[in-house]
């Protein structure tokens, strides 16, 4: 959902403090200063996200926030897999004309936004079809500083003539309009199958006007909407959300949300049925980066309640990794699950840079590919998923993710097989020496694990006959401060991982569309004519074996021009306590269970856990 705007600490540490004044002094996160009865649910994560607004909710760290403090009209199912759409703050799914272009939307009457002095009395006021359609404008109002435009950019008719009129807010779009104080209706330039997942993503949370004008550039750290909970506290170390008293009232049909005894009984999540959410008093979402760091306040037991195993704790946890199950002192202690992602880690070049992609002179730009070959050729997928990923991803080539629905059983595995001697041929047949190389920055954020990544990468270009000194580390502070960098197009060689906004492989493969290059999606500034062409004859057809043979032949194109090195898909395996009653998740649904997550009055029994998907 797939990974994107820097604060200052010091303002983020202010309005922390500021914050903090709106919560009980008593319970400001401490976990022995909680006051009787407060149910509180500790989530740990391994980044923290730099801004809150929905317009710049890039990556999953910020989506946990932004879909427990906004609403979006429709979501997933809590635990359904594949993957379910339902509705959220649409009262009932769309009516879609004929041809598939004008889709009308009718939203639940009776929301409310939080109280917050940005109201008129500070009382939030209902929430409206306007409130949409404002929303959605500021991803077209560059002041706003948006990153999800290309969901919806060429799509919706007259948005895009809207912004290049200068983004007037009081200018109506034809394509985008209210018909009542209820009711939204949408009209698409060309038919738009996944227009439904993209009004599920953080990026189309319904905010308020008064609330962003307000706030100005701190909307990004106030965040005022309609979700089950709202933002006390927030700061580079941990978020502090606790029950939004306005939330409607919507109780649980744990069948609807897709229980399945065999899979979900083991987690105590039935109990919830009938219940509305949310139902913890608090939540608190810490941001540890280290593994290490996690696992120790996770094991402490009054600290964090949920984390993922370290990779040098991993022989002492776990019984067996295929399938995984957990030693039978942690069985006791904690519940677990496992499954591949709904995303996968990948390297790209950015064609930009005339060093390894685009060239004015064809001869150097065939020489280019050739020394991009060779890199992706001297590339270790085993020996990275054994060092990071403890044996246990799934590497695989191109980039349609394995539990995409399109995924390619039958394509060549030649592009994920290391070959050093056919790379150092490559180099020589097209007059690459060590002497000519160019070098090559490889940004990264400030963790140790991804140092030891790089050195791993180094390890391996110095064996292709890459001067050591020419493998160049660029570190950054910050991962808001690496994704700025991949934006402003200012590294030539791009490492990240990007996780599935919404289960159909157009996700992954628009990462690559040409209009989608610097500061969108398209990170490797790729413009191939051919894949753009079958992009786009793609992008209006429904799903059906015809297009997912476009899907296929988009995903050859990108292998044979290697312009990315790709890919391994992570097996996540979710360890939480067991008095946590919940199914975690970070994949496409993102932040959206934590709504369900509740807090058994006594202690469960020792029950093993599951894989589920």
């Amino acid at each position: 959902m797939p990974m994107k705007f820097l604060l200052s600490a010091a303002i983020l540490l202010t309005t922390a403090l500021l914050l903090s004044g709106c919560g009980d002094s008593q319970d400001q996160g401490n976990p022995g200063s909680e006051v009787a009865n407060l149910k509180v649910y500790r989530h740990a994560m391994d980044q923290a996200p730099t801004s809150l607004d929905p317009v710049q909710a890039a990556n999953v760290y910020a989506n946990f926030i932004v879909l427990n403090a906004f609403d979006t009209l429709f979501s997933y199912k809590y635990l359904a897999r594949p993957y379910e759409l339902k509705t959220n703050l649409a009262a009932a799914w769309p009516e879609i004309s004929a041809d598939g272009l004008t889709y009308t939307i009718r939203i639940k009457q009776g929301v409310h936004y939080v109280d917050d002095p940005a109201f008129s009395g500070g009382r939030g006021r209902e929430l409206v079809a306007e409130d949409f359609i404002y929303s959605l404008k500021r991803h077209f109002d560059p002041a706003s500083r948006p990153q999800g435009a290309w969901l919806w950019s060429g799509r919706i008719v007259g948005l895009d003539e809207w912004k290049q009129a200068g983004s007037d807010y009081s200018a109506e779009i034809a394509g985008l309009r209210t018909l009542d104080d209820y009711t939204i209706q949408i009209k698409l330039i060309k038919p738009y199958p996944q227009l439904l997942f993209t009004l599920a993503m953080g990026y189309s949370a319904v905010v308020p006007r008064e609330a962003v004008e307000h706030y100005g550039r701190e909307f990004a750290i106030h965040p005022v909407g309609t979700g089950p909970f709202r933002l006390t506290s927030y700061d580079t170390s941990k978020v502090i959300l606790e029950r939004n008293p306005n939330f409607r009232q919507e109780p649980v049909d744990i069948e609807f949300e897709g229980y399945d005894p065999q899979r979900h009984g083991f987690s105590g999540v039935a109990a919830i049925d009938g219940l509305s959410p949310p139902l913890v008093d608090r939540l608190e979402i810490n941001f540890i980066a280290e593994a290490s760091a996690r696992w120790s306040s996770f094991t402490k037991g009054d600290e964090v309640q949920y984390a993922s195993i370290p990779n040098e704790q991993v022989d002492q946890v776990l019984a067996s990794k295929r399938p995984v199950t957990l030693k039978p002192e942690y069985a006791e202690k904690y519940h677990f699950a496992a499954g591949i992602e709904a995303g996968f880690v990948f390297q790209t070049f950015n064609m930009d840079f005339p060093e390894f992609g685009y060239n004015e002179d064809p001869q150097r730009e065939r020489r280019n590919k050739a020394l991009r070959c060779a890199i992706n050729k001297a590339y270790a997928w085993e020996q990275r998923n054994e060092s990071f990923y403890i044996g246990l991803g799934k590497v695989f080539p191109g980039i349609i993710v394995p539990v995409a629905p399109e995924f390619d059983t039958n394509l060549s595995t030649e592009s994920i097989t290391r070959d050093l001697a056919g790379a150092k041929k490559l180099l020589a047949d097209h007059g690459w020496t060590p002497e000519n190389l160019p070098p090559l920055v490889y940004g990264t954020n400030s963790s140790v694990t991804a140092r030891l990544m790089f050195e791993q990468f180094r390890a391996w270009m110095k064996e292709l006959g890459y001067p050591t000194e020419k493998i160049i580390l660029k570190r950054f502070a910050t991962f808001g401060d690496i994704s700025k960098a991949w934006k402003e197009s200012r590294l030539p060689f791009v490492s990240k991982g990007w996780g599935l906004d919404f289960p159909d492989a157009e996700n992954t493969l628009q990462l690559f569309y040409g209009p989608n290059g610097s500061p969108g999606s398209n990170d490797a500034n790729y413009r191939n004519p051919e894949y753009d062409r079958l992009y786009e004859l793609a992008s209006t057809m429904l799903s059906s074996p015809q297009r997912t043979e476009i899907y296929h032949r988009m995903n050859r194109l990108l292998i044979d021009d290697c312009v990315s090195i790709t890919g391994l898909a992570r097996t996540r395996i979710y360890l939480w306590h067991k008095d946590v009653i919940a199914i975690p998740d970070r994949e496409i649904v993102g932040g959206f269970f934590l709504r369900y997550v509740d807090i058994a009055d006594t202690e469960q029994p020792a029950i093993t856990g599951s894989v589920f998907r």
